[in-house]
């Protein structure tokens, strides 16, 4: 038998082990040359390639880079351009940014998408800059203006969004008196800016059985005529609560022809998923009604109000939830545990320094729920292995939540994915058992402009500067959204980014300096930890290999432009799973 190595190639001064381990390598390495190969050659060509501009990945492992491919909807290449090249093929569209700038589609940190099918046939009554507002004989010019426009006829509701008695000139709330004078046909109410009241017209009081005789729930706010038990118009609260969740509603053919059109509010402004931040029942049936016909091209998610959650989850179990269906899930519960601040209904360890809504003296806000609502309340959502998103804007509701969560969270630290909406009024103290119990925030930078001086006057400068602290929290490695509370103020996530980088009043005063935050930083609030926040952040929120291809193109770069430019940079388009459903000026 001839010996073995006399079959393999000699080398001069190498062992015969040697020389079989170094032929082994060659062969593998032949193997694995001709695998990659092969992979290359089937590797589908790219459905896109966006190319030409700033890619702003939000993914601190590949921050910088030239090129992104997109296949069936998934982002299948970031990388250089030479490298993404590798991808085209005949049918590759090639998308030059021509200098413009591509980052993840936008998240929506919290909002009321539910708001957006009825807004259209109602009238803007924001102050300025947001609606025309700015005074009482403003927005009855607004209303007059929408009853014209649509035709309604007597005896049917006239609704307005946006008020604000803190920005209107005649410094004073606007009262039935004045909208019975120019409406004597027409029931009229005005939603607080807040969303959490309104001010309605004697019609409209007499509609909802506001009389002198109801009495003001715990919790709830009925303005009287001075000297009487006679309700003035303005309702806030529990005491609107009754109200909101009877308000008129639209015939379902006529909400559903309205998808589109409230869809296309949140794709305009770069937003891939919307939320619907406290849900009834039969909005829940509308939306789901929406989503089985087809009519979704953004993702929604929906949070069930609490007061109806019970009724809800014996239709929708909890093993329903947080799954996504013809782009609809229902993906938690939400609590609201106190009111606004703009409001004066927001719930404080310390009273306002303006009195309360009504004049109350000596008025620190109350709850919206008793002690033991609330912990109930968060034990059903917990029991129910459910995310729990609640409202808290005065520092004594987070004392409320932090409490009901502590004596009711089987596992304080578990990964919940809890989050405090707004967190408006947080103490640092608060922000720590944020902290050690694992719990996010939403904050509302917004409000630095739209009510900053109405804080500083209600709370004073010290508190007003803590006002949505999104630089302590995240420095002490709290994951924060940031968000709009749709209708509250306008969607327009330029504006959201904007606030939290500037902190700027409308009266040009800095609402805390040391709590600004970068433009990148603000930025992942609406991309990445918004996804987090959804239990998305691996299919959403960044530029990565396997994500879906949701993106917007701006028409500058937020990251290197004057900061104080950032709310005029314009979405100009935006992209939906590989889709356009968004393109300015078309």
């Amino acid at each position: 038998m001839k010996p073995l190595s006399r079959h393999y190639p000699s080398y001069p001064n190498v062992s015969f082990t040697s020389q079989l381990m170094r032929l082994t390598t060659l062969i593998l390495n032949l193997v694995a040359t001709t695998i990659l190969a092969t992979t290359a050659t089937a590797q589908p060509s790219a459905d896109a390639i966006y190319h030409g501009g700033h890619i702003i990945t939000v993914d601190d492992k590949n921050p910088r880079v030239e090129a992104l491919a997109i296949k069936d909807g998934k982002i299948i290449a970031v990388s250089t351009k030479a490298d993404v090249l590798k991808l085209k093929g005949d049918s590759t569209k090639m998308i030059d940014l021509d200098g413009k700038t591509l980052v993840p589609g936008f998240l929506d940190g919290h909002s009321h998408f539910i708001n957006s099918l009825q807004l259209s046939k109602q009238a803007n009554c924001f102050a300025p800059p947001a609606g025309p507002g700015k005074s009482i004989k403003d927005i009855i010019a607004a209303l007059k203006k929408c009853q014209q426009q649509f035709k309604i006829p007597k005896g049917e509701f006239i609704i307005g969004y946006g008020y604000d008695g803190d920005e209107i000139e005649d410094k004073r709330e606007m009262t039935a008196a004045d909208l019975d004078i120019a409406f004597p046909d027409h029931p009229v109410f005005v939603q607080h800016v807040s969303l959490h009241g309104a001010v309605c017209n004697s019609a409209a009081l007499k509609k909802f059985k506001i009389t002198k005789d109801t009495p003001t729930p715990k919790g709830g706010v009925i303005n009287r005529k001075p000297g009487t038990m006679e309700p003035e118009g303005l309702i806030m609260e529990a005491a609107w609560v009754p109200i909101f969740t009877n308000m008129p509603m639209p015939k379902e053919e006529e909400l559903l022809s309205q998808f589109k059109e409230g869809q296309m509010i949140y794709a305009a402004a770069g937003l891939t998923t919307a939320q619907e931040g406290a849900t009834s029942a039969s909005d829940i049936a509308l939306l789901q009604k929406a989503a089985k016909n087809g009519l979704l091209f953004i993702d929604i998610a929906a949070y069930p109000f609490i007061t109806e959650a019970k009724a809800i989850l014996k239709t929708n179990p909890p093993e329903t939830f947080g799954k996504y269906t013809s782009r609809l899930k229902l993906a938690g519960i939400k609590i609201t545990a106190d009111g606004s601040p703009q409001g004066r209904t927001a719930y404080f360890t310390k009273p306002y320094l303006t009195g309360g809504p009504g004049g109350e003296k000596n008025w620190s806000g109350e709850p919206m729920f008793s002690k033991a609502q609330l912990h109930d309340f968060v034990r059903l959502i917990y029991n129910n292995k459910l995310q729990l998103l609640i409202h808290c804007n005065g520092d004594a509701a987070i004392d409320m939540f932090l409490d009901a969560h502590q004596s009711n969270a089987k596992d304080r630290t578990a990964d919940l994915r809890t989050t405090i909406i707004h967190s408006q009024f947080v103490r640092k103290d608060q922000l720590q058992k944020y902290v050690d119990y694992n719990i996010m925030a939403s904050f509302f930078t917004e409000h630095c402009y739209y009510f900053g001086e109405a804080h500083i006057k209600n709370r004073g400068k010290t508190q007003a500067y803590f006002l949505s602290p999104m630089k302590s929290a995240l420095a002490m490695g709290i994951r924060c959204q940031n968000h709009t509370d749709f209708n509250v103020s306008p969607i327009d996530q330029m504006f959201v980014i904007w606030s939290a980088v500037n902190r700027i009043s409308r009266g040009g005063e800095v609402i805390g300096p040391d709590e600004r935050i970068s433009p990148l930083q603000a930025l992942k609030a609406i991309t990445i930890d918004c996804a987090y926040m959804y239990k998305e952040e691996t299919s959403k929120g960044s530029l990565e290999i396997g994500k879906l291809a949701d993106l917007v193109i701006l028409d500058r770069n937020p990251l290197t432009i004057n900061p104080m430019e950032i709310k005029d940079i314009k979405v100009l388009e935006t992209i939906k799973e590989g889709k356009t459903i968004f393109r300015a000026g078309k």
